[in-house]
């Protein structure tokens, strides 16, 4: 089947595209921490007005944006306790099974995020100093929400795959 290595290849761009995203977003409110940490350091500077919250936007928009690429990876936690006693086989269905539910915590995130973001923007909530439409931060974050649902169903068509004998 042809469409399975295209799959494969949009999924892991899209995955660390939007990692690197978060990465550089994080790399920037590292930034931001630095220069706010040595402004309060300095009298005559004082701290960047707003960094918790742009710390806490930043850093919520960074973890998901990791989620596409450490799912792709199988890099969420697990618990292989019993893993190495079971058959090859049943380790695959096991896979398959956790690759579902993570899809379907993947479209609850996504899903509550999307209603999340609508309701901060009907009521126009904004953070307390800056004044920054808090529905801006929740749609950035439906993005890594979204690639993490694509990247998900991804998953779960990689592990058929290899329970039915095909290259994973």
């Amino acid at each position: 089947m042809r469409l399975y290595p295209l799959a494969a290849r949009l999924a892991e761009l899209l995955a660390r595209a939007v990692a690197l995203l978060g990465g550089i977003v994080l790399l920037g409110v590292m930034g931001l921490t630095t220069v706010s940490v040595i402004g309060r350091a300095i009298s005559w500077s004082g701290p960047v007005p707003g960094d918790f919250e742009l710390v806490e936007i930043g850093v919520g928009f960074a973890v998901f944006c990791a989620l596409p690429w450490c799912h792709l990876n199988r890099g969420h936690a697990r618990v292989d306790l019993f893993q190495p006693m079971l058959g090859g086989r049943l380790n695959r269905v096991i896979d398959v099974l956790a690759d579902l539910v993570m899809l379907g915590a993947a479209v609850l995130i996504a899903w509550r995020l999307w209603e999340g973001m609508l309701d901060k923007r009907a009521y126009g909530e904004t953070t307390f100093i800056l004044q920054l439409p808090l529905w801006q931060a929740y749609a950035a974050c439906v993005l890594g929400a979204a690639a993490f649902v694509l990247v998900a169903a991804f998953a779960i068509w990689r592990s058929i795959r290899a329970l039915r004998g095909n290259a994973a």
